[in-house]
């Protein structure tokens, strides 16, 4: 099985009278995350975590900062296109671990709340997605939220009914006609019968 492992970054600063947002919930700060959109720090380093994965670029790519459509949007539509694109590749996420750096809200008394608002909007179960936070001790950088993401993801099997009839003849010995009505009939139900010519091809001038 395939996997791969997608890393994504973020950090916003403190600003007052901006609404808090993070890990999509609506959380009670007098202060919030400064961005273009909702500068919910946590779900655009996921959202970039998944983009890395499957080598899709980065959340700028697909909602550049300068483009007024995007202005105090709800960063989950960012994570959404991210599971279409990692999805569309061929791959589902098997797990994300984060790690949020910020002095204040305390994130430990809603990390269950968030991990659960995380999980469903990612489409998984909740033992598969992990939320930490520290503080930025000695970093200076008390007024900022960062996040690190990891995402770890793996190739959808193709389903057995869909196997194609090419990966049949690649597992079986050199073929004869035999063989090959063989191959159709187990692809496609029973062969045609063949239909023997009425006259003798060997007497046409």
């Amino acid at each position: 099985m395939e996997t791969r492992i997608g890393f994504g970054f973020d950090s916003h600063e403190f600003k007052p009278g901006v609404p808090l947002h993070i890990g999509g919930l609506a959380l009670d700060h007098p202060e919030g995350l400064a961005g273009h959109s909702d500068g919910d720090v946590l779900l655009h380093a996921i959202t970039d975590a998944l983009l890395g994965a499957v080598a899709a670029g980065d959340i700028g790519n697909f909602f550049p900062p300068g483009d007024p459509r995007w202005k105090d949007a709800d960063s989950a539509i960012f994570l959404k296109l991210a599971i279409e694109e990692l999805e569309h590749a061929g791959f589902r996420l098997v797990n994300v671990d984060t790690t949020l750096i910020l002095n204040a809200p305390k994130i430990g008394p809603i990390a269950s709340e968030m991990r659960a608002r995380v999980a469903d909007l990612l489409g998984v179960d909740l033992s598969r997605v992990s939320i930490k936070a520290k503080t930025p001790e000695g970093l200076g950088l008390d007024h900022v939220a960062q996040c690190h993401a990891v995402a770890l993801v793996e190739r959808v099997p193709e389903p057995e009914e869909l196997k194609s009839i090419t990966a049949e003849i690649e597992a079986e010995p050199p073929l004869d006609d035999d063989v090959v009505e063989d191959l159709l009939s187990s692809v496609h139900g029973s062969p045609k019968k063949r239909v023997a010519p009425v006259y003798d091809t060997e007497d046409i001038t």
